[in-house]
């Protein structure tokens, strides 16, 4: 599993996609809270992290799934799937060792914007310094959301040989869990009640409550409970294709 760890690291650095795919994402976190009017912390008037946190779940719907989509869609393009089989690694180990290469790239994305807090904090009044809490909470909830997005992401390369189908399959994925059933709960003929057993439903909510600077126990549940599921699924998956490539062979 280290191997492929490694493997994965290695390969996403050694393309110009995955430095682009990086300098993007940190440009557009620059961008939207630093210029871009209606985002700006400036224009915003309290020198605060909330901007930040409304803004990068939306920025790492687009990143995770560029960052995920060559994970299985390469290997079957070019055959290599076979031959890392071959290897003395179940299926687990080679999705486990894909996906935490996916979460240390996510990681390493996110560590440049830990400087905003930084200058936040120095832009603040010293009687209105940032809320601690809510930023460690908040971070701990990108984190959540962008590993829930990272298991969405490998199982959607893991149905398909084309790393565009992937991306699309994995970017509408991830927005219908994220916000899709936020905004089914918002429906008119929605019935009381049941509209927020529906947005439970929904990964905004949970990272929402995270956001607040209390982790709870069943947020934390939430996502480890969607991240095995998609683990288990893209198991299923590679599982499918050994079958059927047996039988056609």
């Amino acid at each position: 599993m280290r191997s492929i760890f490694i493997k994965e690291i290695n390969s996403f650095f050694s393309s110009i996609v995955g430095y682009v795919a990086l300098l993007v994402f940190l440009v557009a976190c620059g961008l939207f809270l630093w210029v871009i009017p209606e985002y700006s912390i400036m224009g915003y008037g309290y020198a605060a992290m909330d901007r930040f946190f409304e803004i990068a779940p939306w920025l790492l719907l687009l990143l995770v799934p560029a960052v995920t989509m060559r994970s299985f869609s390469d290997e079957f393009r070019s055959g290599t799937i076979e031959w890392l089989r071959t290897k003395p690694v179940t299926d687990l180990e080679i999705i486990l060792g894909k996906y935490l290469a996916t979460l240390a790239l996510i990681a390493f994305a996110l560590l440049p914007t830990l400087i905003y807090v930084y200058t936040i904090a120095n832009l603040a009044l010293p009687d209105n310094s940032p809320d601690a809490a809510a930023i460690i909470g908040s971070y701990a909830g990108l984190m959540f959301l962008a590993a829930t997005f990272a298991a969405v992401g490998v199982f959607s390369s893991s149905l398909t040989g084309n790393q565009i189908v992937g991306f699309l399959v994995s970017l509408l994925s991830c927005y219908l869990l994220y916000t899709g059933f936020e905004h089914l709960s918002r429906l008119p003929d929605m019935t009381e009640g049941l509209d927020y057993y529906l947005s439970m439903i929904g990964m905004e909510f949970h990272y929402n409550s995270i956001s607040r600077g209390l982790i709870d126990s069943r947020d934390v549940v939430y996502f480890l409970s969607i991240i095995t599921l998609f683990i288990a699924l893209t198991r299923f998956s590679l599982s499918s294709r050994t079958t059927d490539a047996a039988r056609q062979a």
